[in-house]
């Protein structure tokens, strides 16, 4: 009788453990689609209970760069004045934690200082030009019915009144009754989201706080983490395809930061050119909705275009084809020109993984799109040279073209 031997023993165990592994996947994952929506609500709810903390953690992340920067200015200074090493670290932290919250604080505040009055002197002005606009344009169609005898019996051929008149009464007021209505308990809920907001902001900057000031022991911890999961040259692979792609993040988000402020000065500078009325405000605006690749020109056209047609409809119009040519130098040229400096990807790779991921994600996909292509085009760059090296080839793409 055949009796198997130790390694085979082993073979066999690997498999059928693998085999199982498996079919409890299989399982596992078949019981997850027929959940889909209750995995999603629960999703839902614990993100909710968590949206203070995920605040508090992206705006961390988001001001770090500033935080380093007074990080390491400071030490550089206080290893000079004070010779206990833990002290410079606790005065140092403590001091670039509160001056990186107070240049945040001071910053956000600057844009609503400048924003919020215009904007509210802007829709008081819209308000009261409202009724003598709709009275001008009932005298400006008068005149052109009067002025033109044709259309004139047109309209009254047609009975072009009477069946406005009984539009206005059957359709266009109980529609405006019910968007009314929706409005109203729009506006209600909206209050209440917006409290909510307030709240988990408020407590994300606390959050934040204890993020910057445990920075390092975090980094220690996660790292500690991995090496305990892998092994050692794995956990080191691992690590650094987490530190390039934060490298990618922060250098998107730099990128596109630089981009927004040449785009708002351009349209500070071309608006005073043109003599516009809400220069500043409007500036701000287009330069805060760039963030948005592609459509965030055209996001903040939308209410700063009204502003400007309640103002004078000609300069509204030279606004709009001057925010399209904005959108199309910035879209084409000069986006993908920084970015693709920051990231290390062509122009053209910019703009395929901003529609790509647009298209599957919407906004969130338009945001994390470029740096998230560029980590999957480093870890198949690196896969592809691995490939070409074992076959003693070249890694260089020149040496391909002539092929």
């Amino acid at each position: 009788m055949y009796r198997l031997t130790k390694e085979e023993w082993k073979k066999y165990l690997s498999f059928g453990m693998i085999g199982c592994g498996i079919l409890a996947f299989g399982i596992l994952f078949y019981f997850m689609l027929k959940k889909i929506d209750v995995i999603f609500y629960v999703l839902q709810i614990i993100t909710q209970i968590l949206m203070p903390i995920i605040y508090g953690v992206i705006l961390a992340y988001l001001i770090t760069p500033i935080y380093n920067f007074f990080m390491n200015k400071l030490t550089a200074y206080f290893s000079n004045k004070i010779k206990q090493e833990k002290y410079i670290r606790r005065i140092s932290k403590s001091l670039s934690i509160t001056i990186t919250m107070l240049l945040t604080f001071a910053v956000v505040m600057s844009l609503f200082a400048m924003i919020i009055p215009q904007m509210a002197s802007s829709i008081q002005r819209i308000v009261n030009v409202a009724p003598s606009s709709y009275e001008q344009f009932l005298a400006w169609s008068e005149h052109i019915a009067n002025s033109n005898q044709g259309l004139k019996d047109l309209f009254i051929q047609s009975n072009f009144m009477g069946y406005m008149e009984n539009w206005f009464y059957s359709s266009l007021m109980p529609t405006a009754e019910k968007v009314l209505h929706e409005l109203t308990n729009g506006i209600i809920s909206s209050i209440g989201n917006f409290l909510t907001v307030i709240k988990n902001v408020l407590i994300g900057v606390i959050v934040a706080i204890y993020v910057l000031g445990n920075k390092d022991k975090f980094v220690a911890q996660a790292k500690k983490l991995t090496y305990s999961i892998f092994k050692e040259k794995q956990a080191k692979i691992v690590i650094g395809e987490v530190r390039f792609a934060h490298k990618m993040f922060i250098g998107f988000i730099g990128g596109k930061l630089l981009d927004s402020l040449i785009i708002g000065i351009i349209c500070f500078v071309v608006m005073n050119i043109l003599h516009m009325p809400y220069i500043t405000l409007i500036s701000v605006i287009i330069g805060v909705t760039n963030i948005v690749p592609f459509f965030g020109p055209f996001i903040g056209a939308v209410p700063t275009a009204l502003f400007i047609l309640m103002e004078d409809p000609i300069k509204c119009i030279y606004f709009l084809i001057f925010i399209f040519l904005l959108q199309q130098f910035d879209g084409n040229i000069l986006g993908p020109k920084i970015l693709g400096d920051f990231t290390g990807i062509s122009s053209f790779w910019v703009l395929f993984s901003i529609l790509f991921f647009g298209g599957l994600l919407g906004f969130v996909g338009m945001i994390i799109g470029v740096p998230a292509f560029a980590i999957f085009y480093n870890i198949v760059s690196r896969l592809v040279n691995r490939g070409l090296r074992k076959k003693n080839l070249s890694t260089n793409t020149d040496d391909y073209q002539n092929i």
